[in-house]
């Protein structure tokens, strides 16, 4: 709220004895500092009436606005001063006083209506000529204020940092100017200025900081353009660039030579660049330029010189390539026109004659992608305004071969399993003496994966699922030519180890002197497997250190067979296989086992079966009998059924005499198995397979090996009714016999070795008979045949020799067949 001062009461003026007649005295209003301030400022306001009647004694009243009818008594009376202290801009307004001689209202007076204007503090603002300011010019920073109010008096105050609390007084009062003589880069800071109207204190303003800018004076550098070594009838550009701040008003002078003294000014100002057109000899020296911006002096700037090469030659380029020899078809060459120590160039290509222009380009060098066919190149350039040309290179031939497709070979297998080593080679049908760097790729979820492997062998340890991918290989050259990519090789890798099957063929029970052979196939087949075979020793687990190796054949497929030609009983016994192969050895597990049984020969024991068949239908009764011709004692039956050693129950037993008979009343599948006739010191003779069908149909076949030369006669029984109604088709190794059958049987008048297989027979609309196997054993008569020859060996050295050689052969064979 304005403040107010109290009235002093003056003494009223005495009364003459006449009255004196006199107008009414003026009365104004005067404003202290001016009529117009600043927001904020202290405002006084005085009532003033004419000087030789303020002897009375007045009494006042201020009023507010200059409609006298909405005029309001601001203040009490007497008070001839209004102080407004702080003014804001609701103090805009007219305002007058009224003043009365004490005790008489008659002398009541009106001032006229003073306007006072109330504005806004101008603003300040500190005012650079240009940025950036360079080292060792001058710039004066000015202090300036709105050009409506710069004719009052104003004084200055200059500081120097952006914090107000941290700034000090930089110079002198009264100076709206600040001039830096020789900048540097320590003068680079926050600038503000402060300013108020003399003896007005409340105007006090401060500008917002400015920051001064100083930098290094930029480079000047000399372009030559196309290059600073050039040829005899070019035209040449020379340019003086600036490396920073070329958007400012730039002047420059061009001089040529080395020797400042005598050097000369050859162009105006104003230009940054000059062009001699058809270089000569006299126009090799050393160029360089001088810049200015413009109206400051201080920012003179040299370039370093430039020396100008003017050859009188015109150039030749050289033509190479980045291959040697022949190119591979679908390759990429690439190449080089090749000129010596100039630059600008556009190179043009041609290929069979200069005459047809193949290509464009802004280097020198032009690749070829995926090369087909060979040819003739040659390369020149061109370059400047107006087109300067070199002369052509000398031609280069590329001669183009059909490309290589490299073969990935694997090693053991591409079927491997958990754990293996495998090994991949990556061939290439090179008919020269290349060396060849080799890389491998691994097709993975859609994903080609470059392998860290470079060689022409990559193996892998330990391959594992994870690995069971496509791979593929390409080689490289010395002179970067590549061959084409492999076909994929796809590797499976299986979870577990591998299992190994034993089989025995043609049967696990054997006469002396059959052959056996005991067959080891990898399930899930595989190759480049070598395979061993085992005998288990008794009461012993399946383990190598515990068995004894019979032999091993590596023939690189995934069965191997291991044959004894001429069984004795003492191959009787138990025999497993597995295999190995890589490198490491990688096992398979052990086979499964199969036991062979092999029947001595001896004509002091018979076994004698009743009925005398290998095939019995199950309820059927079956009787054994082991008969001692030699009169002894001692000799019992034995079997082996379902993985068990037993002898026949005491109620199926009895003996009489030399003769011990096994009767089993009721046959079961059960009882399938081996019988022998067993010694009590444990001699073992005439193992025969007994099988044991719960089927209609069964063949009857002998038990025991039918010997060269005899008849043999094979009959199908049916279980229900008579068979001799019936016509029989009997079967060899799954083939049919067509002829020797009549009705249910079928006759083989004299049985040879080629007769020796797996039979069977069927009837119409019946199930087939089980399988049996009919082993062919060579007569005696053959035996004594070979004993004669031994006999005629002994009588004729030239004969011996010749048998000889032929029974080495014959020795080799079997060899290569065990």
């Amino acid at each position: 709220m304005p403040s107010y001062f109290h009235p002093v009461v003056r003494p009223s003026i005495s009364q003459g004895g006449g009255a004196t007649e006199t107008a009414l005295p003026t009365v104004t209003v005067r404003v202290t500092p001016d009529r117009s301030v600043f927001t904020g400022e202290t405002v006084t306001l005085k009532c003033e009436i004419e000087i030789k009647y303020n002897t009375l004694d007045w009494t006042y009243q201020w009023y507010k606005d200059t409609n006298m009818k909405s005029q309001s008594q601001l203040y009490p009376e007497y008070s001839d001063t209004l102080t407004i202290t702080g003014v804001t801009e609701s103090d805009q307004s007219g305002f007058r006083c009224s003043a009365e001689i004490h005790g008489r209202s008659q002398t009541s007076l009106s001032s006229s209506a003073v306007y006072l204007i109330v504005k806004a503090l101008p603003t300040v603002t500190v005012k650079v000529p240009y940025s950036p300011v360079f080292t060792g010019e001058t710039v004066t920073l000015k202090c300036e204020i709105e050009i409506k109010y710069n004719t009052l008096d104003w004084r200055y105050q200059w500081y120097k940092g952006r914090n107000m609390k941290s700034q000090s007084q930089l110079y002198p009062e009264y100076s709206d100017t600040l001039t830096i003589n020789g900048v540097t880069q320590s003068d680079q800071r926050w600038f503000s200025c402060r300013a108020e109207i003399h003896g007005r204190p409340q105007t006090s303003l401060s500008s917002s900081a400015v920051y001064l800018t100083v930098k290094a004076l930029p480079t000047v550098n000399v372009r030559v353009t196309p290059d600073r070594s050039v040829f005899t009838g070019e035209t040449v550009t020379l340019k003086c660039e600036i490396d920073q701040y070329r958007s400012l008003n730039w002047r420059y002078q061009w001089y040529k030579g080395r020797d400042v003294r005598s050097q000369s000014q050859l162009y105006p100002v104003n230009k940054d660049s000059f062009t001699i057109n058809e270089v000569t000899g006299s126009d090799q020296d050393e160029f360089w330029c001088r810049a200015e911006i413009l109206r400051r002096p201080q920012t003179s700037l040299s370039s370093s010189s430039v020396n100008l090469t003017v050859k009188e030659t015109k150039p030749k380029p050289k033509l190479t390539s980045d291959t040697e020899g022949s190119v591979l078809t679908g390759n990429t060459v690439t190449l080089k026109c090749h000129i010596d120590q100039s630059t600008g160039w556009k190179f043009y290509w041609y290929k069979h004659t200069q005459n047809t222009e193949k290509t464009t380009t802004e280097t020198n060098s032009y690749t070829i992608h995926r090369i087909s066919d060979g040819g003739q190149y040659w390369c020149r350039a061109r370059r400047g305004k107006p087109d300067y040309y070199t002369d052509y290179s000398d031609g280069l031939r590329i001669n183009v071969t059909e490309n290589l497709k490299p073969v990935v070979s694997v090693d053991p297998d591409k079927q491997l399993f958990r754990g293996e080593t495998v090994t991949l080679r990556c061939d290439i049908q090179d008919t020269g003496d290349t060396e060849w760097t080799y890389s491998w790729t691994i097709q993975k979820r859609n994903r080609n994966i470059i392998t860290q492997c470079n060689t022409q062998e990559c193996k892998i340890n330990n391959i594992q699922q994870t690995d069971s991918d496509k791979y593929t290989c390409r080689g490289k050259s010395v002179n970067e030519q590549y061959t084409e990519m492999s076909d994929a090789v796809t590797l499976t890798v299986s979870s577990d180890k591998p299992q190994t099957d034993l089989s025995v063929s043609p049967q696990q029970w054997l006469t002396e002197g059959d052959s056996v052979t005991l067959m080891c196939e990898i399930i899930n087949s595989s190759t480049d497997w070598t395979f061993s075979w085992f005998t288990v020793q008794s009461n012993s687990t399946v383990n190598k250190d515990v068995n004894h190796e019979l032999g091993s054949n590596s023939n690189g497929g995934s069965k191997g067979n291991y044959t004894v030609s001429s069984v004795t009983v003492k191959h009787t016994g138990v025999y497993m296989c597995r295999a190995e192969r890589g490198d490491p050895v990688y096992h398979t597990y052990y086979s499964n086992t199969q036991t062979l049984w092999i029947t001595g020969v001896s004509p002091s024991v018979s076994l004698i079966i009743r009925p005398n068949r290998s095939q019995h239908f199950s309820s059927e009764s079956l009787s054994l009998s082991c008969e001692d011709h030699s009169k002894s004692t001692g000799w019992t039956v034995r079997r082996y059924t379902e993985d068990k050693l037993k002898p026949c129950s005491s109620s199926d037993w009895r003996s009489t005499g030399t003769t011990s008979t096994c009767t089993i009343r009721s046959l079961n599948t059960s009882d399938t198995g081996v019988y022998w006739c067993q010694s009590e010191s444990g001699e073992k003779l005439h193992h025969v397979n007994i099988s044991i069908h719960n089927v209609d149909v069964i063949l009857d076949s002998p038990v025991h090996p039918v010997t060269e030369g005899d008849p043999l006669t094979l009959r199908c029984l049916y279980r229900y009714k008579n068979s001799s109604n019936l016509r029989a088709e009997f079967y060899k190794d799954g083939s049919v016999v067509q002829n020797q059958t009549t009705g249910d049987m079928m006759i083989i008048p004299t049985v040879s070795k080629s007769h020796e297989g797996f039979y069977y027979c069927k009837y119409p609309e019946k199930q087939e008979s089980p399988k049996s196997w009919i082993s062919v054993r060579a007569s005696q008569v053959k035996t004594r045949s070979f004993n004669m020859i031994t006999f005629l060996l002994a009588v004729c050295p030239y004969l011996l020799v010749t048998v000889v050689l032929v029974f080495k052969c014959y020795r080799l064979r079997g060899e290569l067949f065990v």
